[in-house]
């Protein structure tokens, strides 16, 4: 049995990152929501605040954790997996992965403890620059891992010697043309998938009846944030489609489904991309409106896959499903937020039975989003690990072997398949038992405590 080395090593690190992304993705902006809830506390000297964030800090404790775990992985495969890929970009992107360790891994475990452990033993302001400080933490790494991505992507600010890519302008490498449009769009799509993580807890408790105050305040807050972060999202994807259009014209190509470069080309909704005859099947289009939103203009041209040799194109396929995928949850999205504006003009917010419920399906969605906006970059730029320049063929050893490849492909299936659901039970029975009621003793300047609220309300308008 032939077993290819650069195809499993691929589908290795497809599986290891496709998980670890679920947890930036959720703590990135689980972070930054208990910082600004231990700052409401801190100003409005409110128990309900802090009752909120330490329900959200324990689950933030575990999310993370595995975060950490799943993070470390990823960076041994570059050694086993991609050693040729490793020993040609080292000068490159070794120095921005340890920027994130410097900047952001040891920003985060300084205060992180004070975080989870010393609500007891350090005034509440230090409480709250610690959260600030996580917060900070998370987006730095956000920061630097999306630089790295994002030069494998729009390479610049180097120069190539004996083979080695060496920086020549660091300002360059660190600010490469899509790495502005790719951090601004991964950032929020991670706080608009923490958002709807929150929105759906909230309707679930709500719909329980239980820690009815608790939910009606997250459910709120959230729903205003997403009223600016899908909208802004929305914006932000069409300034990332045009940056794309200019520097990777061939993921483009692939994710619209294009084989010939034309003018006053429809947008197409639905087709079977067949890459043997070059043709889409069943296609459902729009007419002039695929040149109108990636050129803004009626009749802009947009390159088809033709003007490239087969070997340097992406497949099409998996590109062209995954982002419409992503782009009809984001739609989704925007529906739902509508609605909310409308329940509350009427007042119906938190006790509309379909609007609750549309709430709890919609919550595990930005996590979908999120895989597919990454299996459409990353699909999209192959068979480049370098785009244009380095094959994703060329990166992996001559010796390494198909067979110990699929032993550690197996082995990562196995281990993860264990550790991811039983984190999720472990949130899942937090989330049950909901946020705790603040101690007598707790280091807190409130006056008379806010108790949770256990009231088993029927939600009305159930069904309508």
């Amino acid at each position: 049995m032939d077993l290819d080395p650069v195809f499993l090593s691929r589908l290795q690190f497809a599986w290891v990152v496709a998980w670890h992304i679920l947890l930036p993705a959720f703590t990135v902006g689980l972070a930054s929501f208990i910082a600004v809830l231990e700052g409401l506390h801190l100003v409005t000297k409110r128990e309900i605040y802090l009752r909120i964030s330490m329900f959200w800090i324990k689950i933030f404790s575990v999310s993370f954790g595995m975060g950490v775990v799943s993070g470390v992985v990823m960076p041994f495969q570059f050694g086993t997996n991609w050693s040729r890929f490793s020993d040609a970009t080292a000068d490159i992107l070794g120095p921005l992965l340890a920027y994130e360790g410097l900047t952001a891994f040891f920003l985060e475990a300084a205060f992180l403890g004070v975080l989870l452990f010393g609500r007891r033993l350090v005034p509440p302001w230090a409480h709250f620059a610690a959260a600030l400080m996580v917060a900070a933490g998370t987006l730095f790494s956000s920061f630097w891992i999306l630089s790295a991505n994002s030069w494998m992507q729009t390479p610049a600010g180097y120069d190539i010697v004996d083979g080695r890519y060496v920086p020549r302008d660091w300002i360059e490498i660190i600010f490469n043309p899509s790495f502005p449009y790719r951090l601004a769009h991964t950032v929020t799509a991670f706080y608009v998938t923490t958002a709807f993580a929150v929105v759906g807890v909230a309707a679930w408790l709500l719909r329980g009846g239980r820690f009815v105050t608790e939910a009606r305040i997250m459910l709120s807050m959230t729903l205003w944030l997403l009223s600016v972060l899908v909208p802004l999202q929305i914006f932000i994807g069409d300034l990332h489609g045009l940056n794309t259009r200019e520097h990777q014209p061939t993921k483009l190509a692939a994710i619209e489904a294009r084989w010939e470069t034309a003018r006053e080309v429809p947008l197409t909704l639905f087709a079977i991309p067949d890459e043997t005859t070059e043709t889409n099947r069943f296609e459902i289009d729009i007419p002039y409106l695929a040149s109108l939103i990636l050129t803004h203009s009626w009749d802009g041209e947009i390159k088809g896959l033709k003007d490239w040799p087969r070997e340097d194109r992406p497949p099409v396929a998996i590109p062209f499903f995954a982002f419409r995928v992503m782009v009809g949850i984001g739609l989704l999205m925007l529906a739902l937020v509508a609605a909310s504006w409308w329940l509350r003009l009427r007042g119906r917010l938190f006790d509309t039975g379909w609007f609750l419920r549309a709430c709890l399906w919609m919550a595990p969605l930005g996590f979908v989003a999120v895989l597919a906006g990454w299996i459409t970059t990353e699909v999209g730029r192959q068979p480049w690990t370098i785009y244009g320049l380095m094959r994703t063929a060329d990166s992996v050893p001559p010796s390494l072997s198909g067979s110990h490849v699929l032993f550690s492909l197996l082995s990562y299936v196995t281990v993860y398949l264990i550790i991811y659901p039983a984190g999720l039970l472990v949130m899942a029975r937090m989330v049950r038992k909901g946020p705790d009621a603040v101690e007598a003793d707790s280091p807190i300047e409130s006056g008379r405590p806010e108790r949770p609220t256990r009231v088993q309300v029927q939600p009305e308008g159930e069904g309508s």
